[in-house]
């Protein structure tokens, strides 16, 4: 390939990288964090999402994922309440 190509296709590839990232990022409005309980151990983990109700189930799956062990208990720990909810700044 010559050196113009080469150019060109990297040139692309970092505006693709930058618009996925772009569009990513823009749509997230909301960040909280969440403190999920399960099993007697507890852990707190934050997130974005477009809605509220988005970042909270986005943060309470992260925090079962690392409470629980399998599918059935990460299902579970899922749909308990968390244990708390704090809304931080948004974008």
């Amino acid at each position: 390939m010559s050196k113009r190509t080469v150019l060109a296709l990297v040139a692309l590839s970092l505006l693709f990288v930058g618009l996925v990232l772009y569009s990513t990022m823009s749509g997230a409005h909301e960040r909280v964090e969440v403190c999920m309980e399960f099993q007697g151990r507890s852990a707190c983990r934050t997130a974005r999402g477009n809605t509220r109700e988005q970042a909270i189930r986005t943060a309470a799956s992260n925090a079962c994922a690392f409470l629980a062990s399998g599918m059935t208990d990460s299902i579970t720990c899922e749909r308990s309440k968390p244990v708390s909810v704090t809304v931080l700044d948004g974008k």
